[in-house]
């Protein structure tokens, strides 16, 4: 069932209780008192109903959610994680279409519904890390949708033949183009950033790309990618994920870059990092710079940290961003609905034509649901009830 009529709900921005109606999967209408017909209906009692969360930066094809605890022992810096990643995971059966299962499920009680997922592309194990995903997708039966980017995790210069993968990934219909570090780990941005946008106009696809190098390395490696982005006329389809630099470089260099992302049409990603200095979300919001926000890796073997909680997410970002005030704290709300899905090309929202995609939280404000993270009483997805109270629907 793809119809569905929310009453009594309490909407981000509004001062009064209303009616939503979901019709075919998409918001047909608000306002009191509205007509069932022949909908379901639930009530909601004055409950807060948010968009969606979107997480737009995840790595789901790592995670061993739901295995026995694996103590982290990568060694230090990019390098450590990305060899200890490549090393360890066949004897831990990784990617795990179980643990894959497990994780998407537990971030869909939280009220995830859609997700963008980097995919490792290596020539260790091919494609077996798409294929799992895509399996454990269909497990859960269209209770989230999902873009997966085909990552070069391990590089794509430094290792031959993951661009020819990666090829092979983009014509089997992976979404995205991904890349990572084209300076600091590949050593040869222009390159990298050539076979980059080079799979992505074959393929007709966007492009994602990793960028941890921070100060002027990363600002000009920023330039580029703009630069890319508006000789290709690809507004609104390239993502620059973590971004470090611009939360290091001087106000007016950091001023200058969010104009260029804006005139561009590049948007941005970030995880909240606890060891980076956050963006400045705030300015960038100004500027109109779509930005989500993302778990990253969940208890993988990258970090023995995170929950799929995409509320959760929000409030690390919150309080990194030293955010005090509920209209600040509605900002980190936003890179978890509003801006994520602006990142991934989807709309979000309470008017028609909106996808009636929704989680519905026992709180009065949006800050108040951020900084006590309620139960997740509802989460609809495309008009269809998925998951009740934590649990699966």
């Amino acid at each position: 069932m793809t119809d569905l009529l929310l009453r009594d709900a309490r909407l981000w921005g509004a001062d009064t209780l209303t009616d939503l109606l979901i019709r075919d999967g998409v918001v047909a209408a608000t306002g009191p008192g509205l007509p069932a017909g022949d909908a379901p209906v639930e009530g909601l009692g004055g409950k807060l109903l948010l968009p969606g969360f979107v997480d737009a930066h995840a790595h789901v094809d790592k995670t061993m959610w739901g295995g026995p605890w694996v103590p982290h022992n990568a060694g230090p810096g990019l390098a450590g994680k990305i060899r200890n990643g490549v090393e360890s995971r066949p004897a831990l059966g990784l990617p795990s279409v179980d643990y894959i299962t497990a994780l998407l499920q537990q971030m869909v009680v939280s009220g995830t519904t859609h997700v963008r997922t980097h995919v490792d592309v290596d020539t260790a194990m091919g494609l077996a890390a798409v294929e799992a995903v895509r399996e454990a997708l269909g497990r859960l039966g269209d209770r989230i949708t999902a873009e997966l980017v085909a990552f070069p995790q391990a590089g794509l210069l430094t290792s031959p033949g993951t661009a020819e993968l990666m090829d092979e990934a983009l014509a089997a219909g992976v979404d995205i183009v991904g890349g990572i570090d084209p300076a600091g780990l590949e050593n040869d941005p222009i390159r990298h950033l050539d076979v980059v946008f080079g799979l992505a106009g074959k393929h007709g696809a966007g492009v994602d790309i990793h960028l941890h190098d921070g100060g002027p390395l990363g600002v000009w490696q920023y330039d580029l990618i703009i630069e890319r982005a508006k000789a290709l006329g690809l507004a609104g389809k390239v993502t620059i994920s973590h971004g470090y630099a611009l939360a290091e470089v001087a106000p007016a260099v950091q001023e200058r870059v969010i104009a260029d992302l804006a005139a561009a049409g590049v948007s941005l990603a970030t995880v909240a990092p606890a060891g980076a200095a956050p963006l400045p979300l705030a300015a960038l919001r100004e500027a109109g710079v779509p930005v989500g926000a993302g778990n990253d890796g969940v208890r993988d073997l990258w970090s023995p940290y995170g929950n799929g909680d995409m509320l959760e997410r929000a409030l690390f970002l919150a309080q990194r961003s030293r955010f005090v005030r509920d209209e600040e704290i509605e900002i980190a709300l936003e890179a978890a609905t509003y801006g994520g899905a602006r990142v991934s090309g989807r709309r979000a929202g309470y008017v028609p034509g909106d996808p009636g995609d929704f989680v519905v939280v026992d709180a009065r404000t949006p800050a108040e649901a951020v900084c006590v993270r309620p139960v997740r009483s509802l989460v609809v997805k495309s008009g269809r009830v998925v998951a009740r109270d934590g649990r699966l629907v």
